[in-house]
């Protein structure tokens, strides 16, 4: 019966798959990864929006030695450069030892994230308090913005062509921002909703002031008041509102979840998780084999949509401009590259697993998840990888001892979501989703396993390096 049990248990460990926990193999172990992440953590808290989020890769990729891209200027192997896209994406890229027609080695995350934009008009008053009208960004569950702190980010452009920037509840003393919502005793009405209309989108109003203006015979005096604050500190006026990006965020800071500080909690990190990873793997290449090309653009949440969004050419500009340089074939050049489409997945819940797939979920701390195709329902709207790019990809992951695990996000008849796998692969270049598995997606505050950070940006690096 032993000798049986002994073969049988030999045959298992040969055919079966088993699942690793990223704590007996990751590289470096829960220290390397505990280090890693605290450079994400503030990477998280210095970039709030996308805007934010490119100024501080370029603090961190000119402290690498990285220069502005000049495309009249011939490149040699090891150099570092970066191109940025109207200050809400960027490039940044390590020559390789090949040139062009042997293709490029991309990894491509987004730094948009779910959050309130203010409308055009946005100031009102009522009721003696004023008030800021929003227009949610991305998908959200509306319920979980209300009675939580919020900060205000973005650029305001005045009638004389001025430039403001603005970041108010972030540093020690700024006031934060809230929107109300009812209390138990008077929300019979409103607790017959259904959870997605909960609060309704013209509900996302934030209070912003509440003192009038020192002059009892005026109208509007609080709003007047809160127009006057804005005006002294910025130099605004409410006509300059129809010429401003503002963006209201969770206040919170990046945070360490559990006893052990095992996770991190923090707003935004789909898809800034994969950013961050792939944006230091970029920094740490020194020599690879190919040009390596790290993207973190923006709008994927809306769709991917306009020019700082994939679904423009600025990207693919660019890599036709490294051709030239390297007297190319640029089609060429595109059918050799390939691509890791940087994005993150739904960890699996065990508060409510009914939305799973246990076998093709993803775990916190199980490792990088790669994800063969997204899209919903039949595979609306994927790349899909093909069987030759998942075993190139996974070979060098088990080469490198990566610890990376498979996902899907949910169940056939209710997950799906999209990436911007589909708008690489529509030129010719095989790509396949990689990413980071994430608890409470899409929510204020969103959790990540710091193992499978860390195994994340492990697997963008063995990737850069070729």
């Amino acid at each position: 019966m032993k000798k049986e049990m002994t073969e049988a248990q030999k045959l298992a460990d040969a055919l079966l798959a088993k699942p690793v926990h990223a704590f007996d193999k990751t590289l470096g172990g829960a220290a390397g990864a505990m280090e890693f992440c605290e450079g994400y953590k503030e990477f998280l808290d210095a970039g709030k929006t996308e805007r934010e989020a490119v100024t501080k890769s370029v603090e961190l990729l000119a402290k690498a030695g990285y220069k502005k891209f000049d495309k009249s200027k011939k490149y040699k192997a090891g150099d570092k450069l970066y191109l940025v896209n109207r200050e809400k994406a960027i490039i940044a890229a390590t020559i390789g030892k090949k040139t062009a027609e042997h293709g490029v080695r991309l990894s491509i995350a987004h730094i948009d994230s779910p959050r309130l934009d203010l409308k055009p008009n946005p100031l009102y008053e009522s009721d003696e308090m004023a008030f800021f009208k929003t227009h949610y960004y991305g998908g959200i569950r509306k319920y979980q913005w209300v009675t939580i702190p919020l900060s205000m980010h973005g650029v305001v452009v005045k009638s004389n062509g001025e430039k403001v920037q603005i970041r108010i509840g972030e540093d020690a003393g700024d006031p934060v921002f809230c929107i109300t919502d009812l209390l138990p005793h008077l929300s019979q009405e409103q607790n017959k909703r259904p959870l997605n209309e909960g609060i309704k989108g013209e509900e996302l109003n934030i209070l912003i002031g509440s003192f009038p203006f020192d002059a009892p015979d005026m109208k509007e005096r609080v709003k007047l008041e809160t127009m006057r604050l804005i005006n002294s500190k910025y130099g605004f006026t409410e006509h300059d509102f129809t010429r401003a990006e503002i963006e209201f965020v969770p206040a919170f800071k990046a945070a360490d979840v559990g006893f052990d500080a095992s996770i991190v909690g923090a707003y935004g990190q789909d898809d800034r998780v994969c950013a961050y990873t792939a944006l230091m793997a970029e920094i740490d290449t020194k020599a690879p084999q190919y040009t390596s090309v790290c993207v973190l653009t923006d709008k994927e949440e809306t769709g991917s949509d306009g020019n700082t969004g994939l679904a423009s050419d600025y990207l693919f500009h660019f890599l036709e401009d490294l051709a030239e340089m390297q007297k190319a074939n640029y089609r060429d050049m595109l059918a050799a590259s390939t691509c890791l489409s940087a994005d993150v997945n739904a960890a699996f819940d065990p508060t409510f697993p009914d939305v799973f797939e246990r076998n093709n979920a993803s775990y916190l701390n199980h490792g990088v998840v790669v994800t063969k195709y997204t899209g919903s329902r039949g595979k609306g709207g994927t790349s899909d990888a093909s069987a030759e790019f998942m075993g190139e990809i996974t070979n060098l992951f088990d080469k490198e001892k990566i610890v990376w695990q498979v996902g899907e996000l949910g169940k056939v008849d209710i997950g799906g979501g999209g990436t911007i796998a589909m708008f690489v692969a529509n030129r010719n270049i095989d790509v396949v989703d990689v990413g980071v598995p994430v608890l409470s997606m899409h929510s204020p505050f969103e959790l990540t396993g710091k193992l499978d950070v860390y195994n994340t940006y492990l697997a963008f690096k063995a990737f850069a390096k070729g």
